[in-house]
């Protein structure tokens, strides 16, 4: 697997974050949607990345960092090919990696509450994620999950 750092100009890239949008409103009412779109991964406190297999894109992920301590997980995604492969465990290693290269030592998340992110919720656990209250400007809502782990 071959991850790097995206631009976010490919189709490939543009089609599954799309399909992240639609199943993100699919599942949430509209208020608790806090995926972001393309033009959100292109802020500059964001690094987003890509896993490839070949030329088969495999899923993405991007880290936002809020100051220079804490970090939150963005757009965590794979393909429906890709599922259960091991790849957004190697991502999500990888981008735990950078962000202690980068000298933060919280990493937080926000997913859903619904059974559709039950898988989501199970990968974060088992890499030492626990639950945690809303951060940053995130409030309490029943559909959102809130997680973190100390690096």
């Amino acid at each position: 697997m071959d991850i790097r750092i995206d631009d976010l100009s490919g189709p490939e890239v543009k089609q599954i974050l799309t399909e992240h949008l639609e199943d993100m409103f699919a599942t949430s009412p509209p208020e608790c949607v806090f995926a972001l779109d393309l033009d959100g991964l292109k802020k500059p406190n964001i690094t987003f990345w890509t896993v490839w297999e070949d030329s088969q894109l495999l899923g993405c992920g991007a880290l936002k960092s809020h100051d220079d301590t804490h970090g939150e997980i963005k757009s965590m995604r794979t393909t429906l090919a890709a599922r259960n492969k091991g790849g957004a465990s190697t991502l999500l290693h990888h981008i735990l990696d950078t962000a202690k290269q980068k000298g933060l030592n919280i990493i937080s998340l926000e997913t859903g509450s619904q059974d559709f992110f039950k898988p989501a919720r199970k990968l974060y656990a088992k890499h030492g994620f626990i639950e945690c209250g809303p951060f940053s400007d995130y409030k309490l809502d029943p559909h959102s999950v809130f997680m973190t782990r100390k690096i």
